[in-house]
């Protein structure tokens, strides 16, 4: 347990900050599973909907620093692959 009062108020904004970042992250995987299960019931227009609003999410975890560049990219790339072969 820290003593100094600095590392005490550290303590408490890590742990703060870990809080949101875990919401976010949370936020993001939902969305990315609300684009697989509308894929999986087939009406394309809900599809489309679902996956800009998975991207701008997924753009903004990686922009703040949640996700890495990368693993959104493929992430998006995976979701706009399944949208794409939809009929």
């Amino acid at each position: 347990m820290p003593n100094i009062k600095k590392q005490i108020k550290r303590a408490a904004l890590n742990t703060r900050q870990g809080e949101i970042n875990s919401a976010a992250r949370r936020e993001v995987r939902t969305a990315i599973k609300h684009v697989e299960t509308v894929v999986a019931g087939g009406v394309k227009e809900d599809a489309v909907k679902a996956l800009r609003a998975a991207v701008a999410l997924c753009d903004k975890a990686a922009q703040s620093g949640i996700y890495s560049k990368e693993k959104m990219n493929h992430q998006k790339a995976r979701l706009e692959k399944l949208v794409a072969e939809m009929k």
